[in-house]
């Protein structure tokens, strides 16, 4: 895996995005890399994050990607990220739950569902269950463009239209498992 340098806009700088490199186990090595900047080998991953926006009675939140992103550029996907170097899962989970919808989380209310292997990542699955209106959300133009309430069969029609992005049949078991589950 490897693709141009990429960086983030902090506090009126621009800093290049650092990620720790995991082992097979998910655990940091102690080493980083510059986002983009590397080509992962056998055994080494970086930590992503999704999270699923479900409202109490079974809608999904879903956002459409802005066109001028370099990965995957006005695709409806779900929302995340990378996480950055020296973030745990939940706190990559909440930042990017903020920093792209606006919607904030604790311990409580952002829930961790399950980790996938992939090949140069391990992606970690969160679901939150809110039902903020669509006009309250503050969108990051610069990742997200549109963002927008449907049902969960809506979101697979588009999936299988391909107007939604593949993660994969067994990433989608999972999301419509915990959409479907009942909240106690």
């Amino acid at each position: 895996m490897i693709c141009g340098l990429w960086y983030t806009q902090r506090k009126d700088e621009m800093q290049i995005e650092k990620w720790d490199i995991l082992n097979g186990d998910g655990l940091p090595t102690g080493r980083t890399t510059a986002r983009g900047n590397y080509i992962f080998k056998k055994g080494e991953y970086h930590l992503v994050v999704h999270i699923w926006i479900v409202s109490p009675d079974g809608r999904v939140l879903i956002q459409r990607r802005a066109d001028t992103k370099k990965l995957m550029p006005g695709e409806w996907a779900a929302t995340g990220g990378a996480a950055q170097s020296g973030e745990d899962s939940f706190t990559a989970a909440s930042r990017e739950l903020f920093e792209e919808l606006g919607i904030k989380s604790n311990r409580e209310s952002l829930k961790f569902v399950t980790r996938i292997r992939r090949k140069n990542s391990f992606l970690d699955i969160w679901k939150i269950i809110t039902d903020i209106p669509a006009d309250k959300l503050k969108l990051q133009l610069s990742e997200v463009s549109e963002a927008k309430w449907i049902s969960a069969e809506a979101l697979k029609n588009m999936i299988e239209q391909n107007k939604y992005h593949n993660y994969g049949s067994e990433y989608f078991n999972i999301v419509f498992n915990e959409i479907n589950k009942q909240e106690g």
